[in-house]
């Protein structure tokens, strides 16, 4: 197929004052104009600038557009952030990086059973996405189960996310990313799991048929960028580089040293995040030990997990003993006591915390 050529492509607007309009677009948005007609009464003008062509047509009418400016520039526009144009364009002015925003947890105490059948809903690049945090504690923690049901190549493209915190946990099968600094691509296989620090550019390569992953993200909207212009694996290996004090780590299962959890009857093997993000968060996979289970209650400001394997009864004050099975997620409020009962020999638990240190009370 011939590849076609445009030589300009152009937004149309409507005007109801194209004379006013062309002083309010050279001279407060610094555009310039490149064509008016008819000569003997313009109706018709067009402009360039900021990498935008812009045609107010006189004639168009139908309801006013709005264009979108984007900049780091405190004087574009003398500073004004929402103007209209004498014809009626609306404009608005948003800086380039906007202040990623952590709004405050709403806690509460969340179940959340596979067996409720919540509803899989088709997100970024064809993947599946299950919520596990309904309420999102005031929109504080997003955490998703994800899958894609056939494996193969995924249609994926170069990106980064802004966020505060990002882990990926490879619940069951594997997948291919490839990350900035990071070399050649990576497998992330079931048990294994990836921390993504705030903006670092990756894309998902391939995965296996059935490849099911537990994404957290903080806060819980956030923005996914396209990076068009990077192409990964970057020629640079940076394995100590830090991305807003977070070291990207890839968190290997296999050969994993287990040790006891402050929890006791439990065991658990620590998956380096709290280290690698001063502490921003921790991740922690846990079993079933030696010892009875024991009341205790936290004081960090999110507490969440995800049963992976086996059964167990929670048990929490005020609240009816929850059944838990592989696929249930909880998320446990500070200062709530609780109790993991009658754990199958099989348990295996994935707990996310924020911060990365806090303190258990037994």
């Amino acid at each position: 197929m011939t590849q076609k050529t445009v030589t300009q492509a152009e937004v149309r607007l409507s005007t109801t004052n194209l004379t006013a309009d062309i002083g309010f677009f050279t001279k407060v948005l610094g555009m310039r104009m490149d064509r008016i007609y008819p000569a003997d009464d313009p109706k018709v003008a067009s402009f360039s600038g900021h990498g935008l062509h812009v045609r107010l047509d006189g004639d168009l009418g139908g309801a006013a557009g709005q264009l979108v400016f984007v900049t780091d520039d405190r004087e574009f526009a003398d500073g004004a952030t929402d103007l209209t144009s004498p014809g009626g364009t609306i404009v608005t002015v948003e800086p380039r990086n906007v202040p990623l925003i952590m709004p405050e947890t709403n806690h509460s105490f969340v179940v959340r059973r596979l067996a409720d059948q919540a509803p899989w809903v088709i997100g970024r690049a064809g993947m599946h996405y299950r919520d596990l945090i309904p309420d999102r504690l005031g929109g504080s923690i997003i955490a998703s189960h994800i899958r894609i049901p056939d494996g193969g190549p995924v249609p994926d493209m170069v990106h980064y996310h802004k966020v505060g915190f990002q882990l990926i946990f490879c619940y069951k099968g594997w997948v291919d990313v490839v990350y900035e600094d990071q070399g050649g691509p990576i497998r992330l296989t079931a048990g294994d799991c990836f921390i993504q620090p705030p903006e670092i550019r990756h894309r998902v390569l391939e995965a296996s048929d059935g490849i099911e992953v537990i994404e957290i993200g903080v806060p819980a909207e956030h923005v996914t960028e396209i990076d068009h212009d990077m192409l990964l694996p970057t020629s640079v290996i940076n394995h100590d580089r830090e991305w807003d004090g977070q070291r990207f780590v890839h968190n290997v299962a296999d050969g994993a040293e287990w040790s006891d959890f402050r929890l006791p009857g439990f065991v658990a093997r620590d998956t380096t995040i709290a280290a690698n993000t001063h502490a921003v968060a921790g991740v922690q996979v846990i079993r079933k030990g030696a010892g009875d289970p024991v009341w205790a209650s936290h004081d960090a400001d999110i507490h969440f997990t995800f049963v992976m394997e086996g059964s167990f009864t929670l048990e929490g004050d005020g609240q009816p003993p929850h059944i838990l099975s592989a696929g249930d997620a909880f998320v446990i409020p500070p200062q709530m006591r609780t109790r993991y009962a009658d754990a199958s020999d099989d348990l295996e638990l994935l707990e996310v915390a924020l911060p990365g240190v806090f303190t258990t009370q037994v």
